[in-house]
């Protein structure tokens, strides 16, 4: 479970991240960078990654986040984790739905980007450890 989970955290950034390179309107840092590099074709598909893939690659991180809760019991990882697509698809439903100015909407969307590579980045050089086990979880101790 562990590598799977591992490895949809990943997919889910790279897709969020590919999916802001395509709106140039909404996200235009993202969008010149992406195109800086060879990706201006995607904005012919901006409709479909805002309203779709965007939405469902943060959806996926956050569960792949909330799965390595349940696996590991490391509440710091897991708030970590959970900040970046919570603040990315609040960005994005801002934007689609009109509910907050596009200046703030933006701001979410690339704090909750970089949050989310700061994580992935985080947990690719220092995995988690289980700490539980299906049976109990041990406390550490203090030792004087």
């Amino acid at each position: 479970m562990s590598v799977l989970t591992r490895i949809i955290d990943k997919a889910g950034v790279v897709g969020s991240i590919l999916g802001s390179f395509s709106c140039a309107m909404c996200f235009p840092a993202a969008a010149s960078l992406g195109a800086a590099i060879g990706m201006g074709f995607l904005s012919q598909w901006e409709g479909l990654f805002m309203h779709w893939l965007i939405p469902l690659f943060a959806s996926m991180v956050l569960l792949a986040n909330l799965a390595g809760w349940f696996s590991h019991h490391q509440w710091s990882r897991a708030l970590s984790g959970a900040v970046g697509p919570v603040l990315v698809l609040v960005g994005v439903f801002g934007m689609t739905q009109h509910l907050l100015t596009p200046e703030i909407t933006r701001a979410l969307f690339y704090v909750g980007l970089v949050v989310m590579v700061l994580v992935s980045l985080w947990d690719l050089f220092h995995p988690r450890n289980r700490r539980c086990t299906p049976d109990k979880c041990e406390t550490p101790t203090q030792q004087s």
